[in-house]
């Protein structure tokens, strides 16, 4: 097991060296630069010039992500041009933000949709598969924003239940949770009834029946232990997409996080904001992708096996 975890970490360099050259490269392909933020109208064209050799950004594209890559290893992200502030700073006051609420949101899609797949599919073809079913269209189909500005509509502008934007208290909390939730509570529970009747056809089930073992005993004891082999590796995806579809969901319900900082240094275009925010999100879908990669070994031997 040690042997599979160290491979498939220096499986990561690549990838993470791969990902930092996207994200340079675009963010830098991107019309206007942060200087044209911070001059001031009727500034002359050398006072402009002046500016962007202070910010190196009169260097070759090469030059500056070789001086941004070398940063990186020694934990510098660089200075903020606008706000002028460590990038890092900005980001560990900010990240814990986006941490509570992607935690909250992930804990919430995993239990309610492992919960309703697999009653689905132990009620399949029933009035209550066919409620689930439709749940997952309609999670499936709707924009994780447009679902947000719904829920302040009716919930904190109608009702008055919860507030409308902010983060002092947890009751800001639930309607942002709960918008980024239910889409993937849509994707997690159309993923277990999908593997739990998969796993329903095979021989050891019509064994458990012959024995005379209950329907419900048999789907959920034995099916949806085996059924969660593909749901680990959708989880472990969920847990990057969760920390990138924060990013509209925090602006939408004006939340400090990354997502709030992100959409703001890219309207300033504060490359090296952008930059450090974009390669946490990278991180974490690396990240995401190496804990289910690691799960998924550990509960069945045949992943192990086949990186050797």
């Amino acid at each position: 097991m040690l042997n599979y975890l160290v491979r498939r970490l220096l499986l990561l360099i690549p990838v993470f060296l791969a990902v930092s050259v996207v994200i340079f490269t675009i963010i830098h392909l991107v019309p206007g630069d942060p200087i044209d933020n911070m001059v001031q109208i009727g500034s002359s064209p050398e006072q402009k010039a002046a500016l962007i050799a202070r910010y190196g950004l009169d260097q070759p594209l090469l030059l500056q992500y070789g001086v941004w890559l070398r940063n990186l290893f020694t934990g510098d992200l660089g200075d903020a041009i606008i706000l002028r502030r460590p990038v890092f700073e900005l980001i560990a006051e900010n990240l814990p933000h986006s941490l509570r609420l992607g935690g909250l949101a992930f804990i919430f899609s995993t239990t309610v949709g492992i919960a309703t797949g697999a009653l689905a599919a132990v009620f399949k073809d029933s009035w209550i598969d066919r409620s689930v079913m439709a749940m997952i269209l309609l999670g499936s189909t709707l924009p994780s924003f447009w679902l947000g500005l719904l829920m302040i509509l009716l919930f904190a502008v109608q009702l008055e239940w919860f507030p409308v934007s902010g983060a002092r208290t947890w009751t800001a909390l639930v309607l942002p949770v709960l918008t980024i939730g239910l889409h993937g509570v849509a994707l997690v529970s159309r993923v277990t009834r999908a593997a739990m009747l998969d796993v329903g056809r095979r021989d050891f089930v019509l064994m458990l029946h012959a024995k005379g073992l209950s329907h419900r005993r048999i789907q959920l004891q034995h099916v949806l232990r085996h059924a969660l082999l593909p749901v680990v590796t959708i989880l472990s995806l969920r847990i990057g997409w969760i920390v990138g579809g924060a990013v509209t969901i925090e602006f939408v319900f004006a939340r400090p996080g990354l997502g709030s900082l992100l959409i703001t240094s890219l309207a300033q275009r504060d490359y090296p904001v952008v930059q450090g925010c974009l390669l946490m999100l990278a991180m974490a879908v690396m990240l995401g992708t190496l804990l289910g990669d690691v799960v998924q070994a550990a509960m069945d031997p045949r992943v192990r096996d086949n990186l050797k």
